[in-house]
């Protein structure tokens, strides 16, 4: 069978999928990488004429260093592991099968990557380059700068809501992974870009009658009235990037990565970016703490005339 051709779901993993959405708060997203990964393991199954209630611990370990021998990156073998082990949690804990062949099977080392954020001046030319005249480039402006303002993921941002906002103490609501809601503060640049995309922007995109539910509530509308999606608002980050030479080097989670780190170069409490970004561990934020140790070494030893002398 082709790697890439279509396959139906064992019932047991369409059940685990429910349970994830019902039980555990799994958002669409999530859900959506869940069933590509376990879709690429029930194709594996039936390549191997096996089965969820038959595999055994050593054909999952035959299967991860097929992966890797594939080809396929340390992240993707990692999450798709991560996604069998659960299923099968699952099947054990529910009483589908006995035991559970995914416990003592060897993970997938991922290389610790360091977030490559924009300096300053990069997201000051950035914002600087959206000339904010239109609906639409009001709109993309507003983006722009609540991205940086909040760090928030660009899924957060596309399903922001108008009673979301706080605008007396400016603050806005928003749901992170598994639907866990926190409370983000933004800045004056970002509530003036706000205020003008909702009071200038906005009505010019909203049609006579709303599509679907909910995106009346949208903050951000396409162009046919609908709420902004999440390739959407990938593609105005990219508009203007490229707009400015930034090209590759910028995407949506890349302001999130500058966010968190221009607030720690600027004396934030590790804690409190934390809290902001909605990291579960602060293990996470700790890596924009590598990064600001690195730009600090780059300045000295570009800037201290002893730095280098032997």
């Amino acid at each position: 069978m082709p790697v890439d051709s279509p396959v139906d779901l064992p019932a047991d993993v369409e059940d685990f999928l429910s349970w994830m959405a019902s039980e555990r708060g799994r958002s669409s997203n999530t859900l959506a990488a869940y069933r590509r990964d376990l879709a690429g393991y029930s194709r594996w199954l039936h390549d191997e004429a096996t089965s969820l209630a038959l595999v055994q611990r050593g054909q999952l370990s035959s299967f991860v260093q097929s992966r890797r021998a594939g080809g396929a990156a340390p992240a993707s073998v990692a999450r798709q592991l991560a996604a069998i082990r659960m299923l099968h949690r699952f099947l054990a804990e529910e009483g589908i099968r006995l035991d559970d062949p995914s416990v003592d099977v060897e993970g997938v080392r991922v290389p610790a990557g360091i977030p490559h954020p924009l300096t300053e001046p990069e997201v000051e030319r950035l914002l600087a380059c959206v000339v904010a005249t239109d609906p639409v480039s009001l709109r993309d402006r507003a983006v722009l700068e609540l991205l940086y303002a909040t760090g928030a993921r660009i899924s957060e941002l596309c399903g922001l809501s108008l009673a979301d906002f706080d605008y007396d103490n400016r603050l806005v609501r928003v749901f992170g992974k598994g639907s866990k809601e926190r409370v983000v503060p933004y800045g004056r640049a970002a509530m003036a870009t706000v205020q003008q995309w909702l009071t200038s922007g906005r009505p010019h995109l909203a049609p006579a009658r709303w599509a679907r539910r909910g995106d009346e509530e949208a903050v951000f509308l396409n162009t046919r009235g609908a709420r902004l999606s999440r390739q959407g608002a990938w593609a105005v980050v990219k508009k203007y990037g490229d707009r400015v030479g930034l090209g590759e080097k910028l995407s949506p989670h890349v302001l999130r990565h500058s966010c968190a780190t221009h607030l720690l170069d600027h004396g934030a409490d590790l804690r409190i970016v934390q809290e902001l970004l909605g990291h579960a561990s602060i293990s996470t934020t700790q890596v924009y703490t590598r990064v600001s140790q690195e730009r600090l070494w780059a300045v000295y030893r570009q800037a201290h005339p002893r730095a280098e002398a032997k």
